[in-house]
C-alpha cells in the first residue's frame, strides 16, 4: 500500500521512515524545505488471520503481545431496519439490555459485580443493520471473560426493571427532542425524505408502550439476530490462535441456530418532489437542511470516488470547503456549513447541505448554498482543491490502522458487507485517480439545486426575506415530543415582506 510522503511527518516518523534528499547541504528556510524530496513510503499493516469454528462462525484473529490484554468483538448482522415498526423499540433496546439486563444465572447487579471484580470492560451498540457486543480483559482473566460473554450472548435475562429503566430514558429523550433545534430539524427532515422507512424513523412515545418491550417482543428479536448464523468474531491481543481456538469453541458450544431467517431490509423510497418546509420556532437562529435523492452507489468505479472528493470540496472538508468559505469567511452568515452525500451499496442516498444561521440571514444563506452548488455543476474544481483533499485522505489513511483492534474491526466490517479483502487498497487507489473533470461530471449528472427539499426551522417574523421567495412553503406542525404533526400551506399574510 503506497502512501503520500506527508504521512511520515504526520505520524512523527520522518527520521525513521524516509531520508530526505537535500538540494544543498547548507540550505535553510522555507524554500529549502519545499525542495525536500522523500522516497515513496510503503505501508503494510499486519493482516489478521481468518478461521472458521466448527459451527461455521467466522473469526478474525490478530495476535499482539505488546500488552497483557485481549479484546473480543462480536458483530451480528441484524438491527431495527430488519423488522416492522412494531418491533422498533425492542430491536433498538436489545444490545443495551443484553448488557444491563443480566443473564439467566446472574441478575444484573451480580453480573456488574463480576465484571468489575475482574476488570472486564464491555461496550454494546448497534444501528439499523447490525448489532455488536465487545469486551476487553487482561489476558489472565480471559477464561472468565469468555464465560461471562457466553452467558450474556446465549442466556439473556431481560430483567424487567432494567427494561423499564431503558424505556424511561427513551421517553425522556423523546420529551427533550423538541428543545433541541438541530435534532428536531434533522429528524423531521429524515421523515420528510424517507417517510415510513427505518432511515426516517424517530423514536416516539407511541413506540414505547410497555407491550412494545415485552419479554415476548424482546425474545423474538433476540432469536432472529443474536445467533451464530449472523455472527462474526474478532479477537486481538495477548493470545495465540492455538490458545484461543478451544476457548472460542466452548463459547459457541450449544448455541442454537437462528429461529428463522432474518428478514431483508426494504430499500427506501426517497421523496422526489422539491419543496420548502417550515417548522416555526421563536428562536434567534435558523436551522437549514436541504437535499434530494441521488443514485451514486458505493462501488469500485470513478463516479463513486469523484463523489467522495467532490463532496469534500463542496462542504464535507471542514473549514477548507467552499460552503464554509462562502458562508463563514466571505459573508459571516454562519460559523460553519456542511454538505452531505450519503452513498450506499444497494440503495439510493441523498445529496445536500446543512447550516445554522441567524434569523436575519436565513434566505440569503440558503441562496448562497444553492449558488455554490450550482458552481460545482458548471465548472471543474481547481487541481489544487482536488490535490488538497486527496492528500488529506491519503495522508490520514494510515490512522485507520493505528491499533490491532482498529485493523480487525475494519476487516470485520468488510467481511460483513461482503467486500473483497483488498477493498481498502482499491479505495485508496481510486481516490488518487480522481480528476477535476471527473468531479464536474459527477456533479453535473447528480446534483440538481433546483430540486432540493429545503427544511427551515426558525422564526419567520425575524427572517431577512419571505421564505416563499424560495418556493411555495408548507408549515409542519410538530407538537410536543410525541411526534404529532400536520402539514399546511403557509398563507402569504403570515410572511414578512422582503426588505
Amino acid at each position: 500500500m503506497r502512501l503520500a510522503p506527508g504521512w511520515a511527518i504526520r505520524a512523527g516518523l520522518l527520521a525513521v521512515l524516509a531520508a530526505p534528499v537535500y538540494a544543498g547541504a547548507q540550505e535553510i528556510g522555507r524554500e529549502a524545505a519545499l525542495r525536500l524530496r522523500f522516497p515513496p513510503l510503503e505501508f503494510d499493516p499486519p493482516e489478521p488471520s481468518t478461521h472458521i469454528l466448527s459451527n461455521g462462525v467466522r473469526v478474525l484473529h490478530l495476535e499482539n503481545r505488546a500488552l497483557p490484554l485481549v479484546n473480543i468483538h462480536a458483530r451480528f448482522r441484524g438491527g431495527f431496519a430488519h423488522f416492522p415498526r412494531a418491533y422498533y423499540a425492542a430491536a433498538t433496546a436489545l444490545p443495551s439490555l443484553l448488557r444491563s439486563g443480566g443473564t439467566s444465572a446472574l441478575p444484573p447487579d451480580s453480573l456488574d459485580a463480576l465484571l468489575e471484580r475482574y476488570a472486564i470492560s464491555t461496550s454494546v451498540g448497534g444501528g439499523g443493520g447490525s448489532s455488536f457486543v465487545s469486551l476487553n480483559t487482561v489476558s489472565r482473566h480471559l477464561d472468565v471473560a469468555l464465560e461471562l460473554l457466553g452467558e450474556i450472548l446465549k442466556t439473556p435475562r431481560f430483567d424487567l426493571a432494567m427494561v423499564e429503566v431503558w424505556r424511561g430514558q427513551e421517553l425522556e429523550s423523546v420529551r427533550r427532542r423538541r428543545d433541541d433545534p438541530g435534532r428536531l430539524a434533522f429528524s423531521e427532515f429524515n421523515r420528510l425524505m424517507f417517510g415510513d422507512h427505518p432511515i426516517g424513523w424517530e423514536m416516539e412515545a407511541a413506540d414505547l408502550e410497555p407491550a412494545d418491550l415485552s419479554r415476548e417482543q424482546l425474545e423474538w428479536v433476540y432469536r432472529l439476530v443474536f445467533c451464530p448464523d449472523n455472527l462474526i468474531l474478532g479477537v486481538t491481543g495477548d493470545v495465540s490462535w492455538r490458545e484461543l481456538s478451544p476457548r472460542l469453541e466452548r463459547l459457541v458450544a450449544g448455541w442454537g441456530a437462528c429461529a428463522e431467517p432474518l428478514p431483508r431490509p426494504r430499500p427506501p423510497t426517497i421523496r422526489r418532489e422539491p419543496g420548502v418546509f417550515l417548522i416555526e420556532r421563536p428562536l434567534e437562529q435558523s436551522t437549514v437542511v436541504m437535499a434530494h435523492a441521488t443514485d451514486v452507489r458505493q462501488r469500485d468505479d470513478d463516479e463513486f470516488y469523484a463523489a467522495r472528493i467532490g463532496n469534500a470540496i463542496l462542504g464535507g472538508g471542514g473549514f477548507s470547503s467552499r460552503l464554509t468559505a462562502r458562508l463563514r469567511t466571505e459573508r459571516g452568515y454562519a460559523y460553519s456549513a456542511s454538505s452531505l452525500w450519503t452513498i450506499h451499496v444497494d440503495h439510493e442516498g441523498i445529496v445536500g447541505a446543512l447550516t445554522q444561521t441567524r434569523s436575519g440571514t436565513t434566505v440569503a444563506a440558503v441562496r448562497m448554498i444553492l449558488g455554490t452548488m450550482e458552481e460545482m455543476t458548471e465548472a471543474p474544481p481547481s487541481r489544487d482543491e482536488v490535490s488538497q483533499v486527496v492528500d488529506q485522505i491519503v495522508s490520514g489513511f494510515v490512522f485507520n490502522f493505528e491499533s490491532p483492534t482498529e485493523i480487525v474491526a475494519r476487516r470485520m466490517l468488510l467481511m460483513a458487507e461482503g467486500r473483497s479483502e483488498d477493498w481498502l487498497e482499491r479505495y485508496l487507489e481510486g481516490i488518487q485517480r480522481v480528476t477535476p473533470a471527473d468531479i464536474e461530471e459527477v456533479f453535473r449528472r447528480h446534483l440538481r439545486p433546483e430540486e432540493m427539499v429545503i427544511l427551515v426551522l426558525g422564526n419567520t417574523s425575524a427572517m431577512d426575506e419571505s421564505l416563499e421567495r424560495l418556493g411555495p412553503v408548507t408549515v409542519l406542525e410538530v407538537e410536543g415530543g410525541a411526534g404529532a404533526r400536520a402539514a399546511t400551506s403557509l398563507p402569504r399574510e403570515e410572511q414578512r415582506s422582503p426588505r
